[in-house]
């Protein structure tokens, strides 16, 4: 007799608009609490500049055709989807808020007052919070306390991770997914929903970047105590490799794009100035024009593929070393980074960013998910499965506290306490 399948109790959706893919995942939480993917899928990104909606229509028909595939292959339709944000000014920074208690036991009611404490004195500066989450609680100026309940104290704080965005660019990427009559559960920064996916919680805790490499932006995050504490985004990305190789070789972009995906490689070696590589793919005309430095047959050395793309990974890290220096991530906390995104599935990529560096790399892979496709389970697809986790782990958010909060009506203190500690427990 077959087993039957697990009971699906909440279903998530989730769609990430990147500059060079969008992608649409369906998943679903069994009552046992595993997340599984009922349907998934990506095609080619329209309407979007660096992170950008330039043309809203056509991000929008993009987002339609991939939600449609995903709910097809899901066998179920969703009416509302959690959306990665990909640069757009995103900020993250940690606020520490205390508040005196005066030596006595600290009760649920004490937390409770301090997280309202802590929403009210947010300060976005006429930006948009993304997220503000509680971390860590210190007492009396110590740090790494998770659950300051029943313990004594005469000043109690809490950490509270602030991450803001430009507000117009979030409104369009929101705009873009309700035309596609969906509406939006929340918006989740792609550096946040890729950390969940595909760093360990002793990364986060030792301290380690996450460097994502998308099409055309790169997001250099900072973790250190379980937390993202620095964060850069950058004007480049894979795309920009590939309009090199188009430059140098004279060449189509779908050609170089090819070229890099099939071909490219960041290590050199001695018989590339023997190895030619063919600019024109399968059944494609081969009367077109001649790429330059190409023989009589239309290829290139890979010599020379190499150089191009070594040249603009030069460039790229330099970028990135930077940007990582600027954040603080130096001596004994700053010697791990994870490489993810698109841009990391190029071969050989940690190797040489490790010697480019001076640094420990490796290539960060999203966390297999139960029926996810094989296909979707490199480097380029670990945002849409971080916003699958980040939907399901549902993380505390002190914004839906104020003066008007009233526990009773979605938690008691006893359990909004257990479910921070809960959240910070298994995903901090």
């Amino acid at each position: 007799m077959m087993a039957s399948s697990p009971r699906i109790s909440k279903v998530f959706g989730a769609v990430n608009i990147g500059s060079v893919r969008v992608s649409a995942l369906i998943a679903g939480l069994t009552e046992q609490g595993e997340l599984v993917v009922l349907g998934s899928d990506s095609r080619a990104s329209q309407g979007i500049k660096r992170g950008y909606v330039v043309d809203m229509s056509a991000a929008t028909y993009a987002v339609r055709e991939v939600v449609e595939k995903a709910e097809k292959m899901a066998g179920t339709s969703i009416s509302s989807v959690w959306i990665g944000c990909s640069g757009a000014g995103l900020d993250s920074r940690i606020e520490h808020v205390v508040t005196e208690i005066g030596g006595r036991r600290i009760e649920d009611g004490d937390i409770e007052q301090l997280l309202v404490a802590a929403n009210e004195s947010l300060q976005p500066d006429g930006r948009t919070v993304l997220h503000a989450q509680p971390t860590h609680y210190t007492l009396d100026g110590a740090h790494g306390v998770v659950n300051p309940r029943g313990l004594h104290a005469s000043r109690l704080g809490v950490d509270i991770h602030l991450m803001q965005v430009d507000g117009a660019p979030v409104r369009n990427l929101t705009e873009a997914v309700q035309n596609a009559h969906l509406d939006v559960e929340g918006v989740v920064a792609s550096p946040l929903a890729s950390g969940f996916s595909c760093l360990t919680q002793e990364e986060r805790e030792l301290g380690v970047a996450l460097v994502e490499m998308g099409g055309e932006v790169t997001n250099v995050g900072v973790y250190a105590g379980g937390v993202l504490v620095g964060l850069q985004s950058l004007p480049f990305g894979s795309a920009d490799i590939a309009d090199a190789i188009a430059s140098y070789f004279g060449i189509r972009r779908f050609q170089a794009e090819r070229l890099k995906n099939v071909s490219g490689t960041a290590q050199a070696s001695p018989a590339d100035n023997r190895q030619l590589v063919p600019v024109n793919g399968p059944g494609e005309d081969q009367t077109g024009p001649m790429a330059r430095h190409a023989d009589d047959k239309n290829r290139i050395p890979l010599s020379a593929l190499v150089s191009v793309i070594t040249d603009q990974l030069d460039i790229q890290l330099r970028e990135i070393a930077k940007a990582l220096k600027d954040m603080g991530f130096t001596g004994s906390r700053g010697q791990q980074v994870v490489l993810t995104g698109g841009g990391a599935e190029l071969t050989g990529l940690a190797d040489y960013a490790q010697g480019a560096l001076a640094r420990s790399v490796r290539i960060g892979k999203p966390h297999v998910l139960k029926g996810m496709p094989e296909a979707h389970v490199g480097p380029g697809f670990s945002t849409i499965s971080g916003l699958a986790l980040y939907a399901a782990a549902d993380p505390v958010d002190i914004r839906t506290m104020g003066k008007a909060y009233q526990p009773a009506m979605r938690y008691s203190p006893s359990e909004l306490i257990q479910r921070v500690f809960r959240a910070v427990r298994e995903y901090f």
